[in-house]
C-alpha cells in the first residue's frame, strides 16, 4: 500500500489533500468534518480587519467547465474569528490534523494586524491571501501583482507572528516563480499556489454578467492546467513547501499535482461538486493510482513532471 503521509511545515499530515480556504471553513464543527472525512489538513475561511458581508446573490455559477465564484470575502473578522479557530485547533488536536488559519488586509499594516489577532488562537500555520486589492494603490491592484507589493505583506506578517507562514498567490502575474521568490526572501516559510483567476459569464438573453459582482473567480476543472503551470514555475524558483491548490477533482489531479512539484495537494470546488466526502474518495484514489504505477511514497514522485 502507497504510504499517503507527508511533512508540511514540521507537521505530520495523515495525507497531502489540504480542505482550500473559502469551502467549509465557516465554523470548527465544520472543519473537524473535513478531517473526519479524509483531509489531512483544513483551511478556514480568510478573515480581515472587520466584519464582512460579502456580495449579494448570485455569488456563485455553474458554467460546465468550472465555478465561477465572488462571494466577496464574506467573514466576521479577525477578533470573532479567534474563537472559531480556538475551538477548531481543540477539535482538531483530538485526531491529530492540522488547522491553517487564513487572513486578507487591505494595507501591510493591516496584514500585521490581522495576522498578530490570528495567531493567538495558534493555528499550526497561517495562510497569507495576498489576492486582496492594495488600497494603497488608487487602482487597487492586487498585492500579489508584484514581488514588491507581496513582499511587504510578507515582511509585515513575519514580524508580526511566530508562526509559519504560507502565502498565497494569484495566477493572473507575469513571472509567478519570481513573485514566490520575492515573498520567501522576505519571510515566507510556504507557498499556496494558487488562487482562482479573475473571469465573467454572460446570459446571453439578458445582456448581463451573470454574477452580481460581474466578475468573479474560476475554479475546478477549467483551473488545473494554470495551476499545474503555476506550481511547476513556483517549484523551480523556490525550495520551500508548496500546496499546490486549482482543479483537483479526483486522485489523478491530486497525483498531477505533486507531479508538478507541489509538497500537499489543496482541494476546493471538488468539495461544492461532490460534498465532504470528496476529501476521503480523492486520497483514496490517490492511493489506488500510486499503488497501480509502482509509487510507494510521494517523494517517490514529487517533482517528477519537471525533469
Amino acid at each position: 500500500m502507497a504510504d499517503l503521509t507527508c511533512e508540511l511545515l514540521g507537521h505530520r499530515l495523515k495525507n497531502p489533500v489540504v480542505l482550500a480556504s473559502g469551502i467549509l471553513g465557516t465554523s470548527a464543527t465544520l472543519l473537524r468534518r473535513a478531517v473526519d472525512a479524509g483531509a489531512g489538513a483544513v483551511t478556514a475561511k480568510s478573515c480581515g480587519p472587520t466584519p464582512r458581508a460579502g456580495h449579494p446573490n448570485p455569488v456563485t455559477v455553474d458554467w460546465g467547465h468550472g465555478v465561477l465564484n465572488a462571494i466577496g470575502l464574506s467573514n466576521p473578522g479577525a477578533a470573532e474569528e479567534v474563537h472559531l479557530l480556538a475551538e477548531a485547533r481543540h477539535l482538531l488536536d483530538e485526531v491529530g490534523a492540522v488547522l491553517i488559519a487564513s487572513v486578507f488586509a487591505g494595507t501591510p499594516d493591516e496584514f500585521a494586524e490581522v495576522a498578530a489577532i490570528v495567531a493567538t488562537a495558534r493555528p499550526h500555520i497561517l495562510e497569507v491571501n495576498i489576492s486582496c486589492p492594495n488600497v494603497r494603490d488608487e487602482f487597487g491592484t492586487p498585492f500579489a501583482a508584484s514581488g514588491e507589493s507581496a513582499a511587504l505583506v510578507t515582511q509585515a506578517v513575519r514580524k508580526a507572528v511566530d508562526l509559519p507562514i504560507a502565502v498565497k498567490l494569484a495566477p493572473n502575474v507575469p513571472d509567478i516563480g519570481r513573485i514566490a521568490a520575492a515573498v520567501v526572501e522576505a519571510g515566507a516559510d510556504a507557498i499556496t499556489a494558487i488562487n482562482t483567476m479573475p473571469g465573467m459569464i454572460i446570459d446571453a438573453e439578458a445582456a448581463r454578467p451573470v454574477l452580481s459582482n460581474r466578475v468573479g473567480g474560476i475554479s475546478g476543472p477549467a483551473l488545473k492546467p494554470i495551476a499545474l503551470r503555476c506550481v511547476a514555475e513556483v517549484r523551480r524558483a523556490v525550495k520551500v513547501p508548496i500546496i499546490g491548490t486549482g482543479g483537483v477533482n479526483n486522485g489523478r489531479d491530486a497525483a498531477e499535482m505533486l507531479l508538478a512539484g507541489a509538497t500537499a495537494v489543496g482541494v476546493g470546488t471538488a468539495v461544492w461538486y461532490g460534498g465532504v466526502s470528496a476529501l476521503g474518495r480523492i486520497a483514496a484514489e490517490l492511493e489506488g493510482w500510486m499503488d497501480r504505477e509502482g509509487y510507494a511514497t510521494l517523494d517517490a514522485m514529487r517533482g517528477l513532471a519537471l525533469r
